[in-house]
């Protein structure tokens, strides 16, 4: 029993160590902007419910987004949650369709209490997703093609992400008020290429653009969660969290370069225009604010709506914030549980999760905001004399594009799969 932390602590080095450089190689053209594509966070419990969590508690899950939630661990118990998921997208811009799939991590989450009205937790988690691969060659017989230029391939790459690492606390201030607040470090790399290559090569100079985005920075989220009693099995639980705006280092590198197939200095590669430039504050993350509201039955049903408003349109991107726009998004989440305690049927102890959400991307094209919008569903299979659970959830996701604009719509499937552990720690089996 004592080597447990120290294992548990090994496996999280281990894991952030993956999540520092794992990437989910996914096909989506808005990665090409900003800070790529911003994808959900949290428990599967969570994401199978709309991605609600600013107003629940539960002493076998961790909602990061309202760190007044630890506070609902249970003394001398300890948590670990490990996550990795699927996603296939399917662009589609009016004339042809396009797919791709990729699995990955996507999260780890440990807590335990330090006291009787004290929570902690910590992990790590993907903050955005910065993959693209985008190819178009002109040929003879392509409407576009120019006798002047020739033939012509374009390619545009993008690689790279940013991920967090969180730790933070809870405490119990009465007994029906909680606050908290988290520490979270995010940091990572973009790296963007767009090259053009002539098919005459023999005569001919290639070009290519080569973009190196570093960011890192730590913030801190504020949490509060009031929860009380209706009648003597229901409750309510109201909860609000608030990320400040914040600051963050970032380096950023363009080389333009010209190049042939015949690598020969002075000649190839020959480098155009070189910038670089690191600064303290060109990169701003603007201010998130969350409203949560969750009504329950106790050990059998919950149902949550949340309400975030990030200004995005006030951030900017190394000194850019030309294709920002503010954000808000609703959620609604469900959960139910025929039979929590159930020692004869696993069916009765599995708990079923449906939600939906609606709202905005940060990204803006053309003077058009791009929206979202997408339904989810999971379950969790509770082992028997344990609160441990395996969970998966299901989340279908439509970014709506506007095709008489060259913007492509988006089909977005996700499915995961997580292990959540709960145990007791430094308490002794006793046999007779």
């Amino acid at each position: 029993m004592h080597n447990r932390p120290v294992a548990v602590f090994t496996v999280i080095l281990l894991l952030l160590n993956i999540s520092a450089s794992g990437q989910k190689s996914v096909n989506s053209p808005y990665a090409r902007f900003n800070l790529g594509n911003m994808g959900p966070g949290g428990s599967f419990r969570s994401l199978g419910m709309g991605g609600t969590g600013i107003a629940m508690r539960d002493n076998s899950s961790i909602y990061l987004y309202n760190p007044a939630s630890y506070t609902s661990i249970d003394t001398a118990s300890f948590l670990f949650d490990f996550g990795l998921d699927i996603s296939a997208y399917g662009l589609d811009d009016g004339t042809s369709e396009f797919f791709s799939a990729d699995m990955n991590f996507n999260h780890l989450f440990m807590g335990f209490p330090l006291g009787r009205k004290l929570g902690l937790a910590l992990g790590v988690v993907p903050v955005s997703n910065g993959y693209y691969y985008l190819a178009d060659n002109i040929t003879t017989s392509d409407p576009r093609y120019d006798p002047g230029i020739g033939e012509i391939a374009y390619v545009h790459k993008g690689e790279g992400g940013l991920s967090g690492i969180f730790i933070g606390t809870g405490l119990r201030l009465t007994k029906n008020l909680s606050a908290g607040i988290n520490m979270t470090i995010i940091s990572g790399k973009i790296e963007r290429l767009n090259q053009f290559e002539f098919a005459d090569y023999a005569n001919s100079f290639n070009q290519r653009e080569t973009e190196n985005l570093r960011v890192f920075g730590i913030n801190f989220d504020y949490g509060l969660q009031y929860s009380t009693a209706i009648g003597k099995s229901h409750y309510m639980t109201l909860g609000a969290s608030y990320t400040g705006s914040k600051k963050y280092r970032s380096k950023k590198e363009i080389i333009n370069e010209r190049f042939t197939i015949y690598n020969s200095i002075p000649y190839s590669p020959d480098t155009l225009s070189y910038y670089y430039n690191e600064s303290r504050d060109s990169t701003i993350m603007p201010a998130n604010y969350r409203l949560g509201v969750s009504f329950g039955k106790k050990d059998k049903w919950v149902t949550e709506f949340d309400y975030i408003y990030t200004p995005w349109a006030n951030g900017l991107i190394h000194g850019d914030n030309y294709n920002l726009g503010s954000i808000s998004t609703y959620k609604i989440g469900i959960e139910f549980i025929p039979d929590k305690y159930s020692n004869n049927s696993f069916l009765k102890r599995m708990e079923y999760r449906l939600g939906a959400h609606y709202g905005d991307s940060y990204v803006v094209m053309n003077g058009y905001q791009i929206k979202e919008y997408g339904v989810t569903a999971g379950f969790a299979i509770r082992l028997r004399n344990t609160f441990s659970r395996a969970t998966m959830y299901f989340d279908y996701t439509r970014r709506e594009g506007k095709l008489s604009e060259g913007l492509p719509n988006e089909n977005i499937y996700s499915l995961g799969l997580s292990l959540n552990f709960y145990d007791f720690w430094f308490i002794k089996k006793k046999f007779e």
